[in-house]
């Protein structure tokens, strides 16, 4: 009954301590081998979905049992962080996704996730653990989806009834035991707005995603130049995409965050294309010096945006 006692103490801390750090969910399931998972992600990389994103197929056991990543980890804590904007902060002429507005989202969750586990341990005691956010082989949506934070939707994205689905996902791997919360059903239905408005047709059945056909890897992850049978089909996206999200019905849910580090620069939003074009090295390190999309180095955006600007000039 202590035990009990103190593990049901233990994820109430948890759990407060998360929301007053400004996380808008936090969902708790225990460290273990994610059986479900093993035979999905072997058959998309097999089909090479991942296409130069060769990092996916790396540590195929540590993506799926988080013990082989914190020795004596008992519980995996899955948190939301709301990015979603404010209406002022949309873009005006090539797009960027939304992710990406303001200081990378790298920096600003894991200085939070540090602080958390430093919350906890001053709370409980001596805890051990790891913070985790878009890093290492851990799969996001698989965790957040098995401890209640969300379902994840056809377009592959986890998307909650409240909110929808502009989140950031981390995850706190820790040697406490806490009490796990249980998945909630998926809410997608018969929908498939998503499927039918990706222009790269990206997403080739429910819940799958070939990622080396979606835009948001054509414009980030790949390297080498846009393959021409893309070309008419890019929406004037310069980093990232949010078409799947944005036509989704349980976004209609989303509320403007209220994190000051994702407001970012106001400059390159009033761009027109005419200054994205004439964009400059300077200018871009000057400008995205602590946003994501210096991700895609300045050789990367100026490809994306020579190629929308080609399949202008055509039309």
């Amino acid at each position: 009954m202590v035990k009990s006692g103190a593990v049901h103490n233990h994820t109430n801390i948890v759990k407060a301590l998360a929301l007053e750090l400004g996380f808008s969910y936090c969902g708790i399931a225990k460290a273990a081998f994610l059986e479900d998972e093993a035979a999905p992600l072997e058959a998309w990389l097999n089909a090479n979905m991942h296409g130069q994103m060769g990092y996916m197929a790396n540590h195929f056991d540590k993506r799926l049992d988080p013990r082989l990543l914190v020795p004596g980890a008992q519980s995996v804590v899955s948190l939301a962080y709301n990015y979603f904007p404010p209406a002022q902060d949309q873009h005006q002429s090539y797009a960027v996704s939304k992710y990406a507005y303001g200081e990378d989202y790298h920096d600003v969750i894991r200085d939070k996730l540090y602080l958390f586990l430093e919350r906890i341990q001053e709370s409980v005691g001596h805890v051990e653990g790891r913070v985790f956010v878009d890093s290492a082989p851990v799969l996001e949506k698989a965790w957040a989806k098995k401890s209640g934070v969300g379902w994840v939707g056809k377009n592959a994205n986890l998307i909650t009834k409240q909110q929808g689905s502009f989140f950031f996902l981390a995850e706190l791997i820790i040697d406490l035991e806490l009490q796990p919360d249980g998945p909630i059903k998926d809410y997608c239905g018969t929908c498939t707005r998503c499927i039918d408005a990706c222009p790269t047709e990206a997403i080739v059945q429910p819940y799958v995603v070939d990622g080396s056909r979606c835009i948001s890897y054509l414009t980030i992850e790949l390297r080498e130049a846009i393959p021409s049978e893309f070309k008419g089909r890019m929406a004037e996206w310069a980093f990232g995409c949010d078409i799947c999200q944005d036509v989704c019905p349980w976004n209609r849910f989303s509320k403007p965050h209220q994190e000051e580090r994702f407001r970012g620069s106001e400059e390159w939003k009033n761009w027109t294309k005419a200054e994205w074009k004439e964009l400059t090295e300077e200018t871009f390190k000057r400008v995205f010096r602590k946003s994501a999309v210096k991700r895609t180095k300045f050789i990367g955006l100026k490809k994306n945006i020579d190629f929308l600007a080609e399949d202008e000039s055509k039309k």
